[in-house]
């Protein structure tokens, strides 16, 4: 056992068991992207490394110590997606997607950070994350917002979560919000730790966002953003609060929402619960007008969100929730005529029943093996097929989640039977 080779730490496998749980929160997900007419676009988990440093910045955490960076074969630099705003913005740019049009996509898939793995938080992670280009209006703002609250409501876990929101103003509002801020901090130094007077001279926002309970006091008192904005951002603010009033979508506005880098601008806003312990972002977004411009395309208008899976699947699990089996029905065969007859009947109900999740017992043995397989599988129903049954051109149906009597009927019959099952 000891020389058996293991996952790469932070990388961990999702077994068996546990994706029926993953392709009902993706099913559900797709359905609520489609109702808004969003369009899926799928990314290379490469980049050039160059990409991330003009999107992310060179003296980020993310860049500086938690890309997965390497050199290929003709020596350039090219990593693994850290996230996928860049890559999403860079196939944009790349295809001219962008030229005087409108757009709302969404992406899946692995993304690779190099962080010290936790619970919700893995080195090796799935995230989904939806986009829209070329809207300046708060409408698309709110929209982003309502498909969230929608999608929380599908996926049963609406009040796990809560809606905080802030706005992050223009870049000449937060430029002057900054030197309050820095001004504030300095005057301060003895009650700020190691990350926070670093980042007091490279990110100084992001202190804001501190989870070190000592020093609750001292960013409660620091200045707010909000009163530095102009009336524009107010206008702008209000606007998609006034769209969540209306519709009747409860919020909390937090001053302390931010992000660190200066290509946000306007709103900002996370999803957050409090079922997770410190790990209590579920989703975070916001509109990133100047991104467009600082990877070279033209002055466009941003806004989006990404939502880590692993986080999201660890909240669902703290309930019971109603996940469909990965098998409908399971067959068993008990005789040499069943075993040679079992696979053509299997492959005739597969033809005859739209979606029907049919697993045959391809092992054989005896008939109380298999029915303990039968009803370890998660099917609703054992059929069974014995050397009688084929003679008669029967078969028999026992239900494994009730008591109902077991029947033997027609293998039509049986067919019908399961075509209502499956319909219903």
């Amino acid at each position: 056992m000891a020389n058996n080779i293991q996952a790469v730490r932070g990388m961990h496998d999702v077994l068996p068991d546990q994706t029926p749980l993953w392709q009902y929160a993706e099913k559900i997900i797709r359905e609520v992207l489609s109702s808004y007419g969003y369009s899926e676009i799928r990314l290379p988990i490469v980049e050039k490394t160059e990409l991330f440093k003009r999107s992310i910045g060179e003296v980020t955490d993310i860049v500086e110590k938690e890309m997965y960076t390497f050199d290929d074969r003709n020596g350039d630099s090219l990593t693994l997606r850290p996230e996928g705003t860049a890559g999403c913005l860079r196939a944009c740019l790349e295809h001219g997607l962008l030229h005087n049009q409108v757009h709302r996509l969404w992406y899946y898939g692995q993304m690779y950070r190099h962080e010290r793995p936790q619970k919700g938080r893995y080195r090796q992670f799935i995230q989904l994350g939806v986009e829209t280009y070329g809207m300046s209006a708060p409408d698309i703002d709110a929209e982003l917002i309502l498909l969230m609250d929608r999608l929380w409501k599908r996926l049963g876990i609406r009040d796990k979560v809560s809606l905080q929101l802030n706005s992050l103003g223009t870049i000449a509002e937060r430029l002057v919000y900054r030197e309050s801020l820095v001004s504030y901090f300095q005057q301060h130094l003895e009650q700020l730790d190691e990350d926070s007077l670093r980042r007091l001279k490279t990110n100084p926002l992001r202190i804001l966002d501190t989870k070190n309970p000592a020093m609750k006091d001292v960013v409660a008192n620091a200045p707010e953003l909000m009163a530095y904005l102009g009336g524009e951002s107010l206008q702008h603010f209000k606007a998609i609060t006034t769209i969540l009033d209306t519709i009747g979508i409860s919020y909390t506005i937090n001053t302390r929402l931010v992000r660190g880098l200066d290509y946000y601008s306007k709103t900002v806003f996370e999803w957050v619960t409090t079922e997770l312990g410190s790990q209590g972002t579920v989703c975070a977004g916001g509109r990133y007008d100047g991104l467009i411009e600082q990877l070279g395309g033209k002055p466009n208008h941003a806004v989006g969100f990404a939502m880590g899976m692993e986080r999201l699947l660890a909240l669902m699990e703290t309930l019971d929730l109603p996940v469909a089996p990965a098998v409908d029905a399971y067959l068993i065969c008990v005789g040499e005529h069943a075993e040679q007859q079992g696979i053509y009947f299997a492959e005739t109900l597969r033809n005859q029943v739209a979606g029907l999740k049919l697993q045959i017992d391809c092992v054989g043995g005896s008939f109380k093996s298999q029915f303990k397989k039968a009803d370890k599988s998660g099917a609703t129903v054992a059929l069974i097929l014995g050397d009688d049954e084929v003679s008669r051109g029967e078969i028999s149906i026992k239900s494994l989640r009730d008591n109902q009597a077991q029947q033997t009927v027609s293998q039509q019959a049986a067919i019908q039977f399961l075509q209502a099952q499956t319909v219903s």
